[in-house]
């Protein structure tokens, strides 16, 4: 809220409330990222403990076990965490769109910048003939690294994601052989 009150103030001629807003928005960045990390865990940990009790503890069988309602909640929190991930990635947005704008322009002021802009002159134009083609002035921007980018926890969740794609397919494929037992074949 605070931010949005210092954008809406009058127009600054430096990048000093940029940088203060880098400065308060980093921390957020970088608990939002961690949030996200412990609510994608929870989740599945809680549909791994469902799923445990649905088959390996043949839940469905006790009167108890209220198997829509299970349906039901774990749809319920898949829609909340997909909305409270949504809300915390824009902090992390915010921050990095900050900080790619102030490391471009650290004086607040239009300059060259290879992949996005460039300074061109009447004569560099008539010298292209006359041509507004923006790739003729500006170039093509470096690749950018993602330093967000967490390899391990990448790694962790396609692990997780096919031991338990493993699991299905041995229990489709046991009922695919007790199918065809029962049809004779």
């Amino acid at each position: 809220m605070q931010e949005q009150k210092t954008w809406n103030q009058e127009p600054a001629t430096n990048n000093t409330e940029l940088h203060t807003a880098i400065d308060r928005l980093a921390p957020l960045a970088t608990t939002s990222r961690d949030l996200i990390k412990q609510m994608d865990l929870a989740y599945k940990l809680a549909v791994r403990m469902i799923d445990y009790c649905d088959t390996d503890l043949d839940a469905r069988k006790n009167d108890k076990w209220d198997r829509s309602a299970v349906v039901k909640a774990r749809k319920t929190a898949e829609t909340n965490r997909q909305m409270a991930v949504e809300q915390l990635k824009q902090v992390r947005y915010f921050h990095k769109q900050a900080f790619w704008l102030a490391e471009r322009f650290p004086d607040a002021e239009l300059r060259d910048v290879e992949g996005l802009v460039a300074l061109v002159d009447r004569t560099k134009i008539e010298a292209n003939d006359w041509s507004l083609t923006p790739g003729r002035y500006v170039g093509v921007a470096p690749e950018e690294v993602d330093e967000d980018f967490d390899f391990e926890e990448a790694l962790r969740e396609i692990h997780l994601e096919l031991a338990g794609l493993n699991k299905e397919a041995v229990g489709l494929a046991g009922k695919i052989a007790q199918n065809f037992k029962e049809l004779g074949i």
